[in-house]
């Protein structure tokens, strides 16, 4: 395995991970506003909110910063 087929590997794994963080950022908010964890419901809202942006911009974000410039 070369250099480039790591480093998209490792990539590859930080984008997975950011979304699967984002995901379960979402799911904790979601059962906090239901009750079922604490009763705060303000915190289920900024949760979500964040858990969905991490979930949809930052891996954006990250592939971006990471795209090979155009010869």
């Amino acid at each position: 395995m070369d250099e480039a087929e790591e480093t998209a590997r490792k990539r590859f794994l930080i984008l997975q991970l950011v979304r699967l963080t984002g995901v379960a950022m979402t799911v904790l908010g979601v059962m906090i506003i239901a009750g079922r964890v604490i009763d705060l419901p303000e915190l289920g809202y900024v949760l979500v909110v964040l858990g969905a942006v991490e979930f949809f911009a930052i891996p954006v974000i990250l592939a971006r910063g990471w795209k090979s410039p155009r010869a």
